[in-house]
This record gives C-alpha cells, sequence and structure tokens, in this order.
C-alpha cells in the first residue's frame, strides 16, 4: 500500500485529537498547580491553619497542601469534598463524597460541617481554602427555611432551560450560606486565603464553585428576573420564591458587596483556568505539525449552534497543511428531548450533521470533551467524531438527526464508539474543543 486507508487514516488522526485534548488535561493538573505556589515560609505568621478543599480537583489540591503546611500547624484533620468518582484516601484528611451537578445529602452534612470549622477558626489563625469547579453543588447548604430538595428543583428547573453558568451561580449565591461570599462572612475576623482552580469563562472569581470566598455584585432581584426570564417562577417551590422576594425587599441580608470589611483578612489566587489550558493545546497540536487557529477562548451559547458555526469555520479554512481549530469555554443545552448525554457529547454529535451538510469533505475529526472527564449526567468526557460516524450511526440502525433532536447523543456515539472515556480526572477547568483537519495529499505513506 501507498498510503493508508480511508479508516486507518482517521483512526491516526482520532489518537492525535485525543493526545492534545490530555495535553489540556495535564496543564490543569491541580497538584501541580498548589506545589508551584505554596512554599511553607507562608504560614509562619499562624498559629493554626484549617486545610479545606471542595470541588472536583480537591483531593489533588489538599494532597499537595497537606505536603507543604507546617505539620505542627494542622492539629485537626482537614476537610476535603468532591464528587464522589475522585474520592481518594489522604493521611490526616477526612475525605466526603458528594454528589454533581445535582446536589444530595452527603453534601449538605458536609457544608455543615465546614460551616462550623470556619465559624469556629479565631483571628490568629488562617484559612485556607482550595477551591476547584464543581463546587457549587458538592457543598449545599441550603439558606432560611429552603430544603434542600427544594433548592435541588430550583437548579434542575435552570439546567434544563439551557440557562448560563453564571445565571445558575446567581441563583445558587441568593439561595445558600455559604456562597457568595458566604463563607468569608463565616470566617472573619481570621484570616482567610483561597487558591482558586477556574472552571469559568474569563475567570470570574465570584461565579468559580458561585464564590464563597468573594464579593458577589448580584442581587435578590437579578436570581428573580433569572427565573422570570426564563418561564420558570411559577414552577420554582414556594419556600425558594419567598426566600428570594423577602431579599429583594431587604427583609433578608444581601450577599456581601466589593468593599465589605468582612474582606479585610481575606485574599484569593488564581492557579489555574481553561485560558492556561487553552494554551496548551495549541502547542500539543503545533507539536504534531498543525497548523493551529484559535477558534474562541470563550466559547459559550447553545451547543448545536456552537457546533454548526464551528463547522463553518472549518469549511472555509485554506487547507495547505494539517489545520487545528481549537477553542475552550461551555456551551449550554435547551433540553426538548428525554434522552442521555451532556453538552460536548451534543457538541460532537451535532459538528458531524452539520460537516455532512455544509460539505466538510476532507479527512477531519472533532473533539469536544469535559476537562473533569464527566459530561453531564454520564460516564463519558465527551464525544470525538469523524467524517464515518454517521455512518457507524446508521450501520447500528440508529437516526442521528432524531437521537440529536431527543438530546440522545449519549447513546447514539455509544453506538457508533465515539465516546471519549477518561473516567474522573481529578481536575476541571471547563471544557475543550479540538477540530484536525487533513487533506488526503497529505497523509503519508505507510
Amino acid at each position: 500500500m501507498t498510503r493508508l486507508t480511508n479508516q486507518a487514516t482517521l483512526s491516526s488522526i482520532r489518537q492525535e485529537a485525543l493526545s492534545i485534548f490530555k495535553a489540556g488535561i495535564k496543564a490543569a493538573d491541580p497538584y501541580l498547580a498548589v506545589k508551584h505556589y505554596l512554599v511553607p515560609e507562608l504560614f509562619d505568621s499562624y498559629e493554626k491553619v484549617h486545610l479545606i478543599a471542595f470541588g472536583k480537583a480537591a483531593c489533588a489540591m489538599a494532597q499537595a497542601a497537606s505536603e507543604i503546611i507546617p505539620v505542627h500547624l494542622l492539629p485537626d484533620k482537614s476537610i476535603v469534598v468532591t464528587n464522589y468518582e475522585n474520592v481518594t484516601n489522604i493521611a490526616n484528611v477526612e475525605v466526603l463524597g458528594a454528589a454533581h451537578p445535582l446536589p444530595d445529602l452527603a453534601g449538605l452534612k458536609a457544608a455543615q460541617k465546614i460551616a462550623k470549622r470556619v465559624r469556629d477558626a479565631k483571628p490568629n489563625e488562617l484559612i485556607l481554602v482550595l477551591v476547584s469547579g464543581g463546587g457549587s453543588a458538592l457543598i449545599p447548604f441550603p439558606a432560611g427555611q429552603i430544603t434542600l430538595q427544594e433548592k435541588i428543583t430550583a437548579t434542575d428547573l435552570l439546567l434544563s432551560s439551557g440557562a448560563t453558568i453564571n445565571q445558575i451561580n446567581c441563583v445558587r449565591k441568593h439561595l445558600s450560606v455559604l456562597k457568595g461570599g458566604g463563607l468569608a462572612r463565616l470566617a472573619a475576623p481570621a484570616h482567610l486565603h483561597a487558591l482558586i482552580l477556574s472552571d469559568v469563562l474569563g475567570d470570574d472569581l465570584s461565579s468559580i464553585a458561585s464564590g464563597p470566598t468573594v464579593s458577589d455584585a448580584t442581587t435578590y432581584a437579578d436570581a428573580i428576573d433569572i427565573f422570570k426570564t426564563k418561564g420558570l417562577w411559577e414552577q420554582v417551590p414556594a419556600n425558594v420564591r419567598e426566600h428570594l422576594v423577602q431579599g429583594a425587599t431587604g427583609a433578608i441580608a444581601e450577599t456581601p458587596k466589593p468593599g465589605d470589611a468582612i474582606f479585610n483578612n481575606t485574599r484569593f489566587t488564581l492557579i489555574g483556568s481553561n485560558t492556561i489550558s487553552l494554551n496548551a493545546i495549541h502547542k500539543a497540536a503545533n507539536n504534531l505539525g498543525y497548523s493551529t487557529k484559535i477558534y474562541s477562548d470563550h466559547l459559550c451559547g447553545e451547543a448545536r449552534a456552537v457546533a454548526e458555526s464551528l463547522v463553518a469555520e472549518c469549511v472555509k479554512e485554506q487547507v495547505n497543511q494539517p489545520i487545528a481549530v481549537i477553542a475552550g469555554g461551555e456551551t449550554t443545552v435547551t433540553l426538548k428531548g428525554k434522552g442521555r448525554g451532556g453538552r460536548n457529547q451534543e457538541m460532537a454529535m451535532a459538528f458531524a450533521l452539520a460537516a455532512k451538510q455544509q460539505g466538510l469533505t476532507e479527512y477531519w475529526t472533532f473533539l469536544s470533551g469535559g476537562t473533569d472527564g464527566r459530561d453531564g449526567p454520564t460516564d463519558a468526557a465527551g464525544g470525538l467524531v469523524d467524517a464515518d460516524t454517521l455512518k457507524r450511526m446508521h450501520q447500528a440502525g440508529l437516526k442521528p438527526l432524531d437521537m440529536l433532536n431527543n438530546n440522545d447523543s449519549y447513546t447514539a456515539l455509544k453506538a457508533s464508539n465515539d465516546l471519549v472515556m477518561t473516567g474522573a480526572t481529578g481536575t476541571n477547568v471547563a471544557d475543550l474543543q479540538i477540530a484536525l483537519i487533513k487533506r488526503g495529499s497529505m497523509i503519508q505513506p505507510e
């Protein structure tokens, strides 16, 4: 043979896409990020350190911090809360598993434990908080008379409506004891320093894990408006509506705002982000011989529409050499069907359909994946499709467009062997997208 078969060619490009994606995950390694920042001298002025971590990267971050903080300053067991898939044992650390993306009772108990530890901290002590993506769901602590189930119902309504992460977090902040600066409020006047691994576009610290250690510029009125704009207000549980209305009228204190004195002893450091991982996949693609173009470093919008726009960008590219079109961000999905999937799987499947419709005829593959290794309520990180994906789905007896319209991308991609399965990665800096394109004449002979 003088050149690879179509199937072998696509297999080769798919492997390159996977290796590029893994380079992005590696760049968000939470253990190394914490190690890079912390040195023992940072703790010299404190009599005691309370180590608290929550989020999908909590275990790796806590492990690194535990190796650096002088042992005599950690007389109490540290508290770590992460999703069940990422739970690992750490010496002298109480590691608690909780549910994500919808909270559960285990998360509530963990949040209450964190709140007590923070309240008990003395002025000459440091609360070191390690924050990573997923923290909003993992430490639910409903405010006022709101029950956990009522908070879950309110969150579920937003998740199913296509609400943005900022909209969801605005509501979460105003239904929570800890979020929206609530943790910092409980900590004062003790010293608090947060090391933050960002999963939010633009690295808005008030949105990462719903900003428990930073000020919040949003209001109860904003939260009410989000529900009303989405047409959900009448579906919201009565206790949630009552709490938000009382807050909007001033009967309940607002979340702490910029300049509040409770932040006088509070500091933070951003130690990882989607931008850092996007730069890493840019470098990895270049190292594989691709001319690389960043389509967006702030990718957002409906996953299906974004996929169609990305295909259009790929079609218009002049493929004079292997091209990688990459992006980072976090899209949304408005659920209209009853299937199973996540935003990355939906985007990958929509890309395959749009590629056929728009005439993307080169050797191509497209990967959209979550850096945490879990896309929505599934065990997949995302999807990896190519020019033969639709053919494989048809051979499995499926109608791809019908599957997409039913939001059943997981079933379709599983049938075509196009799911990206990394397992829990221990980190979370949102999503990465990688489109690789080659002309047939660029394929090297065997």
